[in-house]
């Protein structure tokens, strides 16, 4: 998610200017080298993150991200060739022609999967160059003609939009879901959507939200969480400044899980220009790069270990380990793909691809260790320090077995004879009101009828507005 602002790089013949909010800052570029000062402006992002050691071990080839958002233009430069077009979902109909379709979700499609131009050496380079963007349109930008539209639709069926943005990527072979929105409540069909996503494999990366600065954040001292970034299985990204610091606006909550770039981030926008973006949309969209990174090189290692090896690697870790502003630290591109050499190398990728050097793994021979995960197999396992029984113990046993039969035979004994008593089989009139019976309303057979109490509702998506907590604009976190 970004913030409201997103500041335009405009080309001139002379300089790059690089415009925040009403601040402008200079770099120095002309004629062909312009481009080359969008590459100097993004290269702290790349090292942030470690980008060029990863690079030298995957690219992102084979692996297709899918980019749910509002929509991605195919032409621009940086990522000419590298996108497919999905259906749009949003239930409005703003044609990709016009100039405010698709502007935020050209951002983050670079910045996942951009490939520059000229050869490369120019322009937007996303952490993962070489894979595929998967596009599904189910929100709107905030300037599109059809905003307002959008806007009041029921909070029901945006959700089912991006249950089916979901169902759809992993049908068409995402491995990979980066998801730079948020909303404020959770729904069944995308949670269900999501399980199935993970079962087939599919890392599912998320933005934490932008809230961390608004005044319900002041209040409970914490930002309230965001959707679908808080699903189980769903990697949760905060943003970081270029002092590795959380950015002021990004959520801190328990959804975090790792952090990234997210403070004037260069990316390339529908218009083919050149803007600096903040939110924790990008560090999202950089994130679900490095998944795709990893899923390139290791593509049998399973989502959460996918997770594992992004959260265990990271780079500023807290002093304690974690917290809620930036999870468990900065992504660190190549030292998580060590991380996931190593969980592969172990077995746990799944035998027999190819792609991992991974083979299958036979049964141990008899008497011969397993493996030392389990203390060194049987041979390492000491002796229970209990004595064997002896034939007195089993005397024992078997005379208190018979006891206890014996007392089990005279209760039932007396059971019987107690039924057969006079008091005993006594019987209301026949007809008359007994409890439960058919006199008295009840069925037959002597049963008081079901009682049936009906469940309240605990929460109708068609109720509750999707981002009124979630700030001035859309897309929000």
């Amino acid at each position: 998610m970004l913030n409201a602002t997103a500041t335009r790089m405009s080309r001139s013949v002379s300089l790059l200017a690089l415009t925040v909010g009403t601040v402008m800052v200079s770099a120095v570029g002309a004629g062909a080298a312009q481009a080359d000062s969008v590459r100097d402006a993004q290269m702290w992002v790349l090292d942030a993150v470690n980008a060029p050691a990863a690079w030298q071990v995957s690219q992102g080839q084979g692996v297709t991200v899918a980019v749910i958002d509002s929509g991605v233009n195919p032409d621009v430069s940086d990522l000419a060739g590298s996108v497919t077009t999905g259906p749009d979902l949003t239930g409005v109909h703003t044609p990709p022609s016009d100039a405010n379709w698709g502007m935020h979700g050209t951002w983050m499609a670079s910045l996942v999967a951009g490939h520059g131009h000229d050869g490369g050496g120019s322009g937007i380079m996303g952490i993962a160059p070489k894979a595929h963007v998967l596009s599904i349109r189910v929100i709107t930008d905030n300037t599109d003609p059809n905003f307002s539209r959008y806007e009041h639709e029921p909070q029901s069926r945006i959700q089912r939009a991006l249950a089916a943005a979901i169902t759809y990527a992993v049908s068409h072979g995402a491995k990979v879901i980066s998801m730079s929105l948020g909303y404020g409540v959770p729904s069944l069909p995308v949670r269900s959507a999501l399980q199935e996503a993970l079962n087939r494999n599919v890392v599912i990366v998320a933005s934490s939200g932008n809230s961390g600065d608004t005044l319900s954040a002041q209040q409970h001292g914490q930002a309230p969480v965001s959707f679908p970034a808080d699903y189980p299985g769903v990697l949760g990204v905060a943003a970081v400044g270029q002092d590795g610091a959380a950015a002021g606006f990004s959520s801190d909550n328990l959804s975090v899980q790792a952090a990234a770039p997210g403070v004037r981030v260069p990316a390339q926008g529908r218009d083919g220009q050149y803007w600096l973006v903040s939110g924790t949309s990008p560090a999202c969209a950089l994130t679900a790069g490095v998944a795709a990174l990893i899923r390139s090189a290791y593509p049998s290692l399973p989502p959460v270990l996918v997770r594992e090896a992004i959260t265990t690697t990271t780079r500023n870790r807290p002093a304690r380990g974690y917290d809620d502003q930036v999870g468990f630290g900065t992504v660190d591109a190549a030292a998580a793909l060590s991380a996931a050499a190593r969980l592969s190398a172990k077995g746990l990728a799944g035998p027999g691809s190819p792609r991992t050097g991974l083979r299958k793994t036979n049964l141990p021979a008899a008497g011969r260790s397993a493996d030392s995960h389990f203390g060194g197999g049987p041979a390492a396992v000491t002796p229970v320090p209990i004595a064997g029984r002896g034939i007195g113990q089993l005397v024992a046993f078997c005379v208190l077995a018979a006891g206890c039969l014996a007392m089990i035979i005279i209760a039932t004994s007396r059971l019987i004879l107690m039924r057969r008593s006079p008091a005993a089989a006594a019987a209301p009139p026949a007809g008359g009101p007994a409890a439960g019976g058919p006199a008295a309303g009840g069925p037959p057979g002597g049963f008081a009828p079901d009682l049936t109490v009906p469940l309240r509702r605990y929460w109708d998506p068609s109720e509750l507005d999707d981002r009124g907590s979630q700030g001035a604009s859309w897309p929000r976190e």
